[in-house]
């Protein structure tokens, strides 16, 4: 993804999150057998009603609206930058190595590590995001997404994200 979070490309069409309950909030993601280790802020939408993405490419934003890591229904997002346009990798370029059956960790403040197991990796076009990534009923996941190629210039940047969702699975 581009550095900028306000770029065409960076666009993620969430569902709201009704207000209520708080739950720890998520602070670290790690994938160590990926190299995958950023720091995680809250995020919301821009003006459009798209998801935010955190400008810094270190670091991942997750969907304040959502699910959070550890609830126990409905996907918890998590969006990071795969690149800036000066070329700097970001973290989130990691999902490209995560493979299935890799384990992946949130840390959250002021309660217990929640552990993952990536279930499938997809890519698909930007337009055509599955709305069920933002859903916050049903089984339980991590959604981990970042841009991937291809990458046009002249149409605003990556033209498809990399989908990462993982399963809870105990300690």
């Amino acid at each position: 993804m581009a550095a900028s979070a306000e770029r065409a490309d960076d666009a993620v069409t969430p569902v709201a999150r009704p207000a209520g309950a708080r739950e720890p909030l998520p602070r670290r993601v790690l994938v160590a057998d990926a190299g995958l280790d950023a720091r995680v802020e809250p995020v919301g939408v821009t003006d459009r009603g798209d998801m935010t993405v955190p400008g810094d490419p270190s670091v991942a934003g997750w969907y304040r609206h959502g699910s959070a890591p550890g609830d126990d229904r409905g996907s918890a997002v998590l969006v990071g930058h795969v690149d800036t346009d000066t070329g700097e990798v970001g973290e989130f370029a990691a999902l490209y190595d995560v493979r299935r059956g890799q384990r992946v960790e949130v840390r959250r403040a002021g309660a217990e590590p929640v552990h993952y197991r990536v279930v499938s990796r997809v890519t698909v076009p930007k337009d055509e995001l599955p709305p069920s990534v933002f859903r916050r009923t049903g089984a339980p996941v991590l959604t981990l997404i970042t841009c991937a190629p291809p990458f046009l210039p002249e149409r605003g940047g990556h033209r498809s994200n990399l989908v990462v969702t993982a399963e809870p699975v105990g300690r």
